[in-house]
């Protein structure tokens, strides 16, 4: 009887061990997924502390920690990283703080052009769109492109029409005029005013001016379920012409997703980071050669600086790590620390 009580006893400990066991790892699994993560960034170029007053930056600072809150929080409450990136660039689509949406800068016609892209790194789905005069909110045209139809990318009327169909909010262009994007628009034409008028005078062939660069807004997330997305959205460049399209509605340049790697929206000349497919590039060095995400998002912005492109990246890769490298003056950015506080940025450290 000993030798049965005791074998007993023995199958019982090794029970109540594996059952130790199981719910351990699952207690691991939870927490691991978990590892929510969340970063923005408002536009990257010469943003210097001595040419911004304290209450300009009071208003930088508090509307992108209020955009990256509520995606913070949407991930907290187990939405997918799509629903926080939605959530968060329309709130910056609404301010006339930054160029996309509400603040999107003037064309050489005086009309506004607007851009976006979002990516499910899951799936691998993407829905882009460009072009856009009348959609208040273009971000939410681009996760209805991706979702509602079978195409990657739309433009112009076309987009327009399909984002009626979906109930999408649609607005007069006079609903994208601020006076600030307005006088913008005035000097750069008054530059190339003057600058023709000068090389007729010295005889020589006229030559592209130099148009100040005006930065995007975006945001890459990791959900509970370990799911990556990214997503970006832009009013283009001041003054630009001829239907000028840049790198954020570009799937692989200005937006990229890919569980197995990271998420990244870009910043800056949109004609270098198209020409450098920067996003993909970024996941590719991670993918392939096993760099860090900081150590990627390094290299791949060193080879932007290296064509002569300025701008910048917010990456975020599958464990939570971020990095958020730029080789211009500045880059509103912002990100949720390991403790759930937010830190914004806005100058080169």
């Amino acid at each position: 009887m000993k030798h049965i009580s005791f074998y007993i006893a023995f199958i019982l400990i090794i029970f109540l061990a594996d059952m130790i066991s199981i719910q351990l790892a699952f207690t691991q699994e939870k927490s691991s997924n978990q590892n929510i993560a969340i970063a923005i960034h408002g536009g990257a170029g010469t943003i210097l502390k001595k040419n911004m007053t304290p209450e300009m930056e009071k208003e930088y600072q508090e509307k992108l920690t209020e955009a990256l809150m509520t995606g913070y929080h949407l991930l907290q409450s187990d939405k997918s990283s799509l629903d926080a990136i939605e959530a968060v660039i329309k709130i910056m689509e609404d301010s006339p703080l930054f160029n996309a949406g509400k603040g999107a800068v003037f064309t050489h016609e005086g009309t506004n052009e607007l851009d976006a892209s979002i990516m499910d790194g899951n799936t691998l789905k993407a829905g882009a769109v460009a072009g856009l005069k009348h959609i208040k909110n273009p971000i939410s045209l681009a996760r209805l492109v991706m979702e509602q139809s079978p195409h990657v990318m739309m433009v112009g009327e076309g987009a327009e029409a399909f984002g009626k169909q979906h109930g999408i909010e649609i607005v007069p262009q006079e609903y994208f005029y601020t006076e600030r994007r307005w006088k913008q628009l005035q000097q750069m034409l008054e530059k190339e005013k003057s600058d023709s008028v000068r090389e007729k005078k010295m005889n020589v062939l006229p030559i592209e001016t130099d148009e100040k660069k005006f930065g995007t807004v975006g945001c890459v997330a990791l959900d509970m379920k370990g799911n990556l997305s990214s997503g970006t959205s832009s009013g283009g460049m001041t003054n630009k012409r001829f239907g000028r399209v840049g790198d954020v509605p570009i799937i692989g340049a200005g937006t990229y997703a890919n569980n197995r790697s990271c998420a990244v929206s870009a910043t800056g000349e949109g004609e270098y980071f198209i020409r450098s497919v920067v996003a993909h590039d970024i996941a590719a060095l991670m993918e392939y050669q096993h760099l860090s995400i900081q150590k990627a998002a390094e290299v791949v912005i060193d080879k932007v600086g290296q064509l002569g492109g300025t701008g910048g990246v917010i990456c975020i890769d599958k464990y939570g790590n971020i990095a958020m490298p730029f080789n211009t003056e500045g880059m509103y950015r912002a990100y949720v620390d390991k403790s759930g506080n937010p830190v914004v940025l806005i100058y080169k450290e």
